[in-house]
């Protein structure tokens, strides 16, 4: 019979920028798989300071400059309710460090608008640009080649947070999660989008995280506890990267 620890692909690397090397080779191969079989590559990503070397490394490396990035179409897993040019906007996060800087079309790029008043409406928006980029139609899912997450210190993944709706919305493809400690509210996508992707990576990084990252990969199976766990029945899907501090309880 086939253990968890028969499922967990994990890769374990010395630092950030080998984590981000790792991720940015995983991005060209994936890329190129994706173009060469259907002439388009659909990739989603978060924020947060782990990837912050990746992002970077996308922009200044000549395998990735060198994609056909009209082929291209990049999504967000999730973003703050806060205008595009916020400190706290993964989408200016992404624009700063790579997307400025690379010959990506405007169109190509598929953010969320996260800045309208009601987010909500923000929510049924992006879902609506999915389903357009997509093709697809209400009930249906979108397939992304690749979707790059994170993991919180409380075992959460792009904005899907313990005690609250979002690890269990099966019909959205995108929902809004109201903050309930005065931090801000978040549109993410939801878990059917998770699962159905071809590949994901979760980079996992810094000694703050080595002891969620033993629970998580440990505990009995809660999605309530820890969200990043509605992941669980597609394992064989995924990928981890983690640096040696916080692999050290591994």
């Amino acid at each position: 019979m086939e253990t968890l620890d028969d499922k967990l692909k994990i890769t374990t690397v010395d630092n950030r920028e080998a984590l981000a090397k790792k991720a940015l080779g995983i991005f060209i191969g994936d890329a190129k798989q994706a173009i060469e079989a259907k002439g388009r590559f659909y990739v989603a990503i978060s924020g947060g300071q782990t990837p912050r070397y990746f992002f970077e490394l996308i922009s200044s490396t000549p395998n990735s400059l060198a994609l056909p990035w009209q082929k291209i179409e990049f999504f967000w897993v999730d973003e703050r309710c806060v205008p595009m040019d916020s400190p706290a906007s993964n989408y200016r996060l992404a624009a700063e460090t790579f997307l400025k800087k690379v010959p990506i079309p405007a169109d190509n790029i598929h953010r969320i608008q996260a800045e309208l008043s009601d987010c909500k409406t923000a929510a049924h928006s992006y879902e609506e640009e999915v389903r357009r980029a997509f093709d697809i139609q209400k009930g249906q899912v979108p397939q992304f080649d690749l979707i790059v997450l994170g993991m919180g210190p409380d075992g959460h993944t792009g904005s899907l947070f313990r005690n609250s709706y979002a690890p269990f919305d099966k019909e959205d493809l995108a929902c809004v999660v109201y903050s309930m400690s005065g931090d801000y509210n978040r549109i993410t996508m939801t878990h059917p989008v998770l699962r159905a992707a071809t590949h994901l990576v979760i980079l996992v990084s810094g000694p703050e995280k080595a002891a969620i990252l033993q629970e998580v990969l440990r505990a009995e199976r809660d999605e309530v506890r820890y969200p990043i766990h509605t992941i669980w029945p597609i394992l064989d899907k995924v990928t981890w990267l983690v640096d040696s501090e916080a692999a050290r309880l591994l």
